[in-house]
C-alpha cells in the first residue's frame, strides 16, 4: 500500500529516505515514545500483547488485517517493490502513522480511476470513507494488536503467486547485472518455454524478483519500471540473446516476436491481472520462446535482475479472439514550461464490439487521462478518467461488466501534460523540450482498448481498418526519435519494417542502409539491405550484400534462401538451387526455402523431387495458395497421371481457389487444367474463361497461354506437360 513512497523518476531512493526519517519522527511524537521513557516503553510492550480492549476499540487482528489483506498486501508482501510488508502486526505496527497519512490523503492504496467515470473495474483497490476512518481510529487508539484469535487466515497467494501455484514457471536463464548509474536500460531476454504440445493460457503472472535462487543474490524489484512479454515462435530472439556476451540483448526486437492476438502481456508495479474472460485464452505453441522486455532504472548501486513468469493453462481452446485498439499520437513535442499540452485521438468503430478492458500508458509529464465513447445516437459514456496520473502506478483495467458499443461509435482519448517545474514528477530540472519516445526522459500517451467483435469477419474488418492507422502513427514516432538520436540502430530497423508493410521500399532501404553503416559487422544488417534491394529488383547489389552477410556468418540460413532467390531472378538456376539446398540443410522446416527449392526445381524440369518438396511445404503452410496451386498443376499436367494424381490435383486446385476467393487468374488456370485432366471439360472451359475475365491486360503472356488452353478444353482435350 505504501510502495509509492519509493517510486520516482530515478528510483526514489533519496525521496524514500526522507519519507522514512519523517515517518520515524512522527511515530515517536504520536506514541510518546522516547529512549528513556520507561512508562511509554511499557505501554508499547503492552500494545503487542492481547488485552481486554473496550468492545469498540479497533484492533489489528480483528479489524485492520482483513482490510490490509484485501487492499494492500498485493504489493506489501515479500518479493515485491514495496519497501515493507503488511502481512503481520509486527510488519505493520512501525508504519502506523504513515499508513494513516497515506490512506487519509488517498495516495494509498494506489487506484487512479476516478469513481463514476467508467467502470466499475475488477480489482478496485480504493478504500471507502468508512475504511479510512477505521484505520485512523486504530492509529489513534495506539495501534493495538488485539486478540491473535481474531486474526483471519492469510488469503491464498499473498505469500507467493497471487493467482495460485502456476502450471508452469519460466525464468530468466541467467541473472543480469544492472549498472549502478547512468541512463535507463532497455534489455530483452529470450526465455525458452518447455512445452511439447500446444497449450492454451488463461492467466499470466509476472514476478520481478526471484528469491529462491540458492546462492545467487536476490533481485531488486524496484529497478524494474515495467515489463512486456512477447511470444517468438522462431529462433530469432534466442539467437540474438546467444550472440550477446551478457545475458539478454539490446538489439532490435525480432519482427516475429508479437503479443498474442488481442492481448497485451505487460506488468507495472502494483498490477494485479485477473484470469482472461471465459473463452478468451490465448494459444501457446511448442517451440515458442517468451521474449521478456524490461525497462530498468539504475538505483545508485549495482543490482541483480532475474525475473520469472507463471503461466496458467486451460484445456479449453479459445472461442473468442479479442482485438486491441490503440489510440494515441506519436508527434508529441512538449516545450519547456508548458502546463496544458494536450494530445487527442479519435476513432470511429466500423463494426459492433463488446469492450472488456482499457489500459492507459504515459510517462512522467502526463497529468490527466480522459477516454469517452460517443454513440451514433449522440449519447456519451465515460470509459476512463484519471485526474492525477502517476507513471509509477499504471494498470490494466478490466470492466466488471463488459458492455456493447455499436458500429459508428466514436472513441475519443485525451492526455494532458505538464512540462513545468510545478510538476513534481517532471524528471527534468530545469524543464526541457520533451518529445515522444520509449525512455523515461521521453513522453508517451497511448490508450489501448481491448474489444471483442461479434464474428471473425467483423474482427478482420476492424483489424484491416485500424492496423494501418496505428502503423502510420508508429512511423511518425520512430522518425521523431531518429531526429533526436540518429544513431539508434534498433529504431532504424523498426521503422524500415513498417515502411515495407506500407509498400514504401525506398524509404525502408534508406533506414536499413543506415543500420548497416552503423553496424558493419552485423550480418542481419547486411541481410536486411540485400532483401530490400531484392524487392526493388536491384539484383547485383542485393547479391553483393547477401555475400557480405555470409562472410560474417556462413550459417545464416535466411541469407542463403534470399541469395538463391536473387540468383534465380538472374537466371542462374544451378547456383540458386545450391543456395536453397544450403538453407534447407540449415533449417529443414524452413517453408520458404523448401518452397523456393521446389519451384526452382520445377523450372529445371526436375518434377519428381519438386513434387515431394511441395508435399512438405503443404504440411507447413496449409493456408498458402501458391504451393497448393503449383503442386496441383504438376500433378494435373503430367504426361501420364494416375487417377489418384488427378483426384489430388482437383482437390489441391479447388483448395487454392477457395483460399484466394476465386479471384486469382493463375490459380483458376490451374483449376481448369485439373478439371480437364479429370475429363470435366465444360467446367475446365468455364473456369478458364473466368480466369481471363480477371486479367486486366488481355495481351499478357498469361492471357495468351490461357486462351491456348481454352481452345484445348473446348475440343475436349487436356494439356500434357512435355516429357
Amino acid at each position: 500500500m505504501l510502495a509509492g513512497l519509493c517510486n520516482g523518476p530515478n528510483g526514489g531512493g533519496a525521496r524514500y529516505a526522507l519519507a522514512l526519517i519523517g515517518t520515524v519522527v512522527g511515530l515517536v511524537v504520536a506514541t510518546g515514545l522516547a529512549a528513556t521513557a520507561g512508562p511509554a516503553l511499557a505501554q508499547r510492550r503492552a500494545a503487542l500483547l492481547p488485552s481486554a480492549e473496550a468492545p469498540d476499540t479497533v484492533t489489528f487482528n480483528r479489524d485492520i488485517a482483513p482490510l490490509f489483506f484485501e487492499h494492500c498486501s498485493t504489493c506489501h508482501r515479500p518479493g515485491t517493490a514495496a519497501p515493507f510488508s503488511l502481512l503481520t502486526y509486527e510488519d505493520a505496527r512501525p508504519w502506523a502513522r504513515a499508513i494513516r497519512q497515506a490512506t487519509s490523503t488517498r495516495s494509498m492504496p494506489p487506484w487512479k480511476p476516478e469513481p463514476g467515470y467508467g467502470g466499475p473495474f475488477l480489482g478496485d483497490r480504493r478504500l471507502s470513507d468508512a475504511q479510512i476512518d477505521l484505520i485512523a481510529r486504530w492509529v489513534d487508539a495506539g495501534a493495538p494488536a488485539g486478540d491473535p484469535a481474531d486474526r483471519p487466515p492469510m488469503p491464498e497467494g499473498l505469500g507467493g503467486w497471487r493467482l495460485g501455484e502456476p502450471d508452469l514457471v519460466i525464468e530468466m536463464p541467467e541473472p543480469f547485472l544492472l549498472r549502478a548509474d547512468g541512463d535507463d536500460v532497455f534489455r530483452k531476454f529470450a526465455i525458452p518455454i518447455p512445452i511439447s504440445e500446444t497449450r492454451f493460457v488463461e492467466g499470466l503472472e509476472f514476478q520481478p524478483a526471484v528469491r529462491d535462487t540458492g546462492s545467487a543474490p536476490a533481485s531488486n524489484p524496484r529497478v524494474i519500471h515495467h515489463a512486456n512479454m512477447r511470444l517468438d515462435p522462431t529462433p530469432a530472439s534466442r539467437t540474438l540473446d546467444a550472440r550477446d556476451p551478457e545475458p539478454g540483448f539490446d538489439d532490435v526486437t525480432p519482427f516475429d516476436a508479437q503479443f498474442p492476438l488481442g492481448h497485451l502481456l505487460g506488468w507495472t508495479p502494483g498490477q494485479d491481472r485477473p484470469l482472461v474472460a471465459e473463452g478468451m485464452a490465448w494459444r501457446l505453441d511448442a517451440g515458442t520462446d517468451m521474449l521478456l522486455e524490461l525497462h530498468l532504472m539504475p538505483s545508485g548501486q549495482p543490482e541483480v535482475v532475474q525475473s520469472r513468469i507463471g503461466l496458467y493453462f486451460t484445456d479449453e481452446p479459445p472461442t473468442k479472439i479479442p482485438f486491441t485498439i490503440r489510440l494515441g499520437k506519436q508527434d508529441l513535442d512538449i516545450p519547456p514550461g508548458a502546463t496544458d499540452y494536450r494530445s487527442r485521438d479519435r476513432y470511429v468503430l466500423p463494426v459492433d464490439v463488446v469492450v472488456h478492458g482499457i489500459h492507459p500508458h504515459a510517462h512522467y509529464l502526463a497529468r490527466e487521462v480522459r477516454a469517452r465513447a460517443t454513440l451514433p445516437d449522440g449519447t456519451s459514456r465515460w470509459l476512463l478518467y484519471i485526474r492525477d496520473w502517476d507513471a509509477s502506478w499504471q494498470d490494466y483495467y478490466f470492466y466488471a461488466e463488459p458492455f456493447r458499443l455499436p458500429r459508428g461509435t466514436e472513441l475519443e482519448m485525451e492526455f494532458r501534460f505538464d512540462n513545468s517545474a510545478g510538476n513534481r514528477r517532471n524528471p527534468h530540472f530545469p524543464p526541457r523540450r520533451v518529445t515522444w519516445g520509449p525512455r523515461s526522459s521521453n513522453t508517451m500517451g497511448d490508450l489501448s482498448i481491448q474489444v471483442l467483435a461479434h464474428s471473425a469477419s467483423d474482427r478482420e474488418i476492424l483489424a484491416g481498418d485500424r492496423r494501418p492507422i496505428e502503423m502510420a502513427e508508429d512511423i511518425v514516432g520512430f522518425e521523431m526519435i531518429l531526429e533526436a538520436e540518429p544513431d539508434q540502430v534498433t529504431v532504424h530497423d523498426d521503422v524500415a519494417r513498417l515502411y515495407l508493410l506500407f509498400g514504401e521500399a525506398e524509404e525502408a532501404l534508406a533506414h536499413f542502409r543506415e543500420s548497416a553503416r552503423l553496424e558493419p559487422e552485423s550480418p542481419a544488417a547486411q541481410y536486411n539491405v540485400g532483401t530490400t534491394l531484392l524487392q526493388l529488383g536491384e539484383l547485383d547489389e542485393a547479391v553483393a550484400f547477401f555475400e557480405r552477410a555470409l562472410r560474417l556468418d556462413p550459417e545464416y540460413a535466411p541469407v542463403h534462401n534470399n541469395l538463391g532467390a536473387a540468383l534465380r531472378s538472374q537466371g542462374k538456376l544451378e547456383e540458386a538451387i545450391r543456395r536453397f539446398r544450403q538453407a534447407v540443410r540449415a533449417r529443414p522446416d524452413d517453408e520458404d526455402a523448401l518452397y523456393n527449392l521446389a519451384s526452382t526445381l520445377t523450372l529445371r524440369g526436375e518434377f519428381t523431387e519438386a513434387i515431394a518438396l511441395y508435399r512438405q511445404v503443404l504440411a507447413l503452410l496449409p493456408d498458402a495458395p501458391e504451393p497448393f496451386a503449383e503442386l496441383g498443376w504438376l500433378l494435373a499436367t503430367q504426361p501420364d497421371p494416375t487417377p489418384e494424381d488427378v483426384q489430388q490435383a482437383v482437390g489441391l486446385a479447388e483448395h487454392a481457389a477457395q483460399l484466394t476467393g476465386r479471384r486469382d487468374a493463375r490459380v483458376l488456370n490451374t483449376l481448369a487444367a485439373a478439371y480437364a485432366a479429370a475429363g470435366r471439360f465444360d467446367e475446365a472451359a468455364a473456369t478458364a474463361r473466368a480466369a481471363l475475365a480477371l486479367l486486366r491486360d488481355s495481351g499478357s503472356e498469361l492471357a495468351a497461354a490461357i486462351r491456348q488452353l481454352l481452345d484445348l478444353y473446348t475440343e475436349g482435350r487436356r494439356y500434357r506437360r512435355p516429357r
